[in-house]
């Protein structure tokens, strides 16, 4: 049964060496970050499981110890998925790679951690089998749920202005806000993709693992910066 849960975005300039100079341009989200993810360790869960984008390395599971880095970003970073290992063959995608390190400037020690990388593109009907999946059973499962949302919220955004940008944004603020996962899983997956909002997948997963939990959610941090979404929220 889902006890808690997190949602953060994954932007590596969260990381403060990859930000580098910009670093103190994200401390309000940073510290957002880290209020989420005390929710869950409050929570005293029995397991947390980790839920993002899974990128270029496909769709799958992280156990746990399972490193990534930001290599790829210009800095020698490396991070690990909660205690033990290193273990796994293959390395955290960007989004867990982040979470890991969220739960590392934590000191995460409430739970075991799993992690999951799922497709941007996974349809919602999917994304909420997956979820009720992870919460079935008696075992208390948190989810720390990392995704941006839209990429089109400037002229100098990833992808471009665009003016679906800020409605597909607030209506995802006010969703997770609220705890609705109606809304949630009713997120168009087509305008998602268009929009480059990688959170969609995530958050529909979330969806189905809190169907019926009675959860009540908390908006900590929306904003906007670069171009793109960035929402923390909190469901206890």
């Amino acid at each position: 049964m889902l006890v808690a849960a997190a949602v953060c975005p994954c932007p590596p300039l969260l990381v403060p060496e990859v930000a580098a100079g910009a670093a103190a341009e994200l401390d309000g989200l940073r510290a957002a970050c880290l209020d989420a993810v005390a929710v869950l360790a409050a929570a005293r869960p029995d397991r947390l499981v980790v839920v993002g984008s899974a990128g270029p390395a496909g769709p799958g599971t992280h156990p746990q110890g399972a490193v990534g880095s930001f290599r790829g970003f210009g800095v020698d970073v490396q991070v690990q998925l909660g205690a033990g290992g290193p273990v796994g063959e293959r390395e955290l995608p960007v989004s867990l790679a982040v979470a890991a390190w969220l739960l590392g400037r934590t000191g995460w020690s409430a739970a075991p951690v799993e992690g999951l990388g799922v497709e941007e593109s996974l349809d919602p009907g999917h994304c909420l089998k997956r979820g009720r999946e992870l919460a079935d059973g008696a075992a208390r499962t948190a989810l720390l749920v990392m995704g941006d949302g839209s990429a089109c919220r400037s002229l100098k955004a990833p992808g471009y202005l665009d003016e679906r940008a800020q409605p597909f944004d607030a209506e995802a603020a006010r969703a997770l806000g609220a705890a609705d996962t109606a809304a949630l899983a009713a997120l168009d997956a087509r305008l998602a993709g268009e929009l480059q909002a990688a959170g969609r997948a995530p958050w529909q997963v979330l969806a189905g693992a809190a169907e019926g939990a009675g959860l009540h959610g908390e908006l900590l941090h929306d904003e906007a910066p670069y171009g793109v979404g960035y929402l923390v929220a909190a469901w206890s």
